[in-house]
């Protein structure tokens, strides 16, 4: 699959999937923007890059202003927008009963689901100049009731962005702009560390009794964004090793 000459914009990729999904991509020829809150993070992962130096754009996707300049930043400075992945997300614990379930709910929603309404919004005019497409980094947890009671906040947020991809791609349709999501089970990162939970608890609650690695993630991702995918749009990709067959 080549990118020569594509421009592709990653959210949340100074670290985890979205730094092995922006690093794929540039190994396939594309230009990439990479945003994140961390600007050594960034920078770091800016160093993995070989001889196709990714833009560094530093944001809080909480902030209006900050994820407008985000996509104009990546016009100017690239000329043009092919594909946008919004792979940024959080994923805080609150339940009913632990009485934190409104806070975290509203600190999950921002950047799980208002983030990527609005980056959204303000790539169309340019992915439809392209012909470009959208890839949207959902969770099981959106597609069923998630064995964690206290990652409500997560499920809920990646359930609406479900919702969100069937509609986006319905409306974008017409302008030959395709949108999907993907919705991985575990992936061996570092969001866990420091969390009461182990690999080996996530591992037990899928089929297969593994977890996914985070290539698995980005090569899946841009099979959609190529044009191996033309005829995909208002699909969501399950990779989850069979956690939700049990």
């Amino acid at each position: 699959m080549s990118f020569a000459n594509k421009v592709v914009l990653v959210t949340g990729s100074s670290s985890g999937i979205g730094a092995v999904i922006a690093l794929t991509f540039a190994k396939e020829g594309a230009k990439v923007a990479i945003v994140g809150r961390n600007v050594e993070k960034l920078a770091k992962v800016a160093g993995s890059f070989d001889n196709n130096p990714p833009l560094i754009l530093q944001a809080d996707l909480t902030d209006d202003a900050q994820v407008a300049n985000l996509v104009q930043k990546t016009i100017d400075h690239f000329g043009k927008l092919d594909v946008l992945v919004n792979n940024a997300g959080v994923a805080p614990l609150g339940s009913i009963l632990q009485g934190n379930l409104l806070e975290m709910f509203d600190q999950t929603i921002s950047i799980n689901l208002r983030a990527v309404l609005h980056l959204t919004t303000l790539a169309a005019p340019h992915l439809i100049k392209t012909k470009g497409s959208i890839v949207n980094i959902s969770g099981v947890w959106g597609m069923g009731t998630p064995k964690i009671p206290s990652a409500a906040p997560a499920a809920i947020s990646k359930a609406g962005l479900n919702h969100f991809t069937k509609i986006a791609a319905l409306e974008l349709a017409p302008y030959g702009v395709r949108v999907n999501a993907i919705s991985p089970g575990p992936v061996r990162t570092d969001i866990i560390e420091g969390s009461e939970y182990s690999w080996e608890f996530f591992e037990a609650m899928t089929a297969l009794k593994k977890l996914s690695c985070k290539d698995e993630i980005a090569d899946l991702i841009l099979f959609l964004a190529s044009d191996k995918g033309r005829s995909i749009t208002g699909s969501n990709y399950v990779i989850d090793n069979g956690m939700l067959l049990l």
